[in-house]
């Protein structure tokens, strides 16, 4: 949605939220492009940007570089369950929840590029697939459409916790960044439950988490 629109509440046509949807996509999977609107927690951190040992630095760039893709799916995510969730509120809780996670992205990726690497050369793929899935649950219906934000939320809470786990305690900058996103994350995790989301099935659930681990595999080394 853009900001004309979000200002003036005027609705959106079909063809304004397909070109919004467009915009989305091509701003996150832009290197660069993506701007938050909060300060970058890293910003008030002490210590070095970069771990002076190099195999170090190579596995925490690895792990930035899955949080990135992780947020490049959120993105797709929210903007699919955007475009076929039925009720209004539903689908400006999903825009505003994909408007912060806009945030995550930007400090992501600049914890990246501090750290000598580059985001996945897999987004776009995951972008399109996470997109249509986020669809799917739209057209589900919102109750489950919010289920599945609270499920996959609480699985990126859980993914969160098992980074925090390897980042040393000296590497302040990559530990705000990621202890802001994770209270971020269990926010809208609550949020999505507290308005109605209905308890995934477990296979859904197992299935969710097999795709995480593909996910993870892959954009830790491409």
């Amino acid at each position: 949605m853009n900001d004309n629109a979000r200002t003036t509440g005027r609705r959106l046509s079909p063809l304004d939220q397909l070109l919004a949807r467009a915009d989305n996509a091509l701003r996150t999977l832009t290197p660069g492009a993506t701007r938050g609107e909060r300060p970058n927690p890293a910003g008030a951190a002490h210590g070095d940007s970069r771990p002076a040992d190099a195999h170090q630095a190579r596995h925490i760039a690895g792990l930035m570089r899955i949080n990135h893709t992780g947020e490049v799916c959120a993105q797709a995510l929210y903007q699919g369950q955007a475009s076929t969730a039925g009720l209004p509120h539903v689908r400006r809780a999903m825009e505003e929840a994909a408007r912060e996670e806009e945030d995550h992205l930007a400090w992501c990726e600049d914890r990246i590029r501090e750290l000598g690497s580059v985001p996945s050369r897999l987004n776009p793929v995951f972008y399109a697939m996470s997109f249509s899935i986020g669809a799917l649950a739209g057209l589900a219906g919102d109750r489950w459409s919010l289920g599945f934000v609270s499920e996959t939320e609480q699985q990126v809470v859980r993914h969160l916790d098992s980074h925090l786990g390897q980042v040393p305690l000296e590497d302040e900058r990559t530990r705000a960044i990621l202890e802001q996103m994770r209270e971020d994350e269990l926010r809208h995790a609550v949020t999505a439950e507290q308005a109605g989301g209905a308890a995934l099935p477990p296979p859904l659930r197992r299935l969710m988490t097999l795709m995480s681990k593909v996910m993870t595999f892959t954009t830790y080394r491409v």
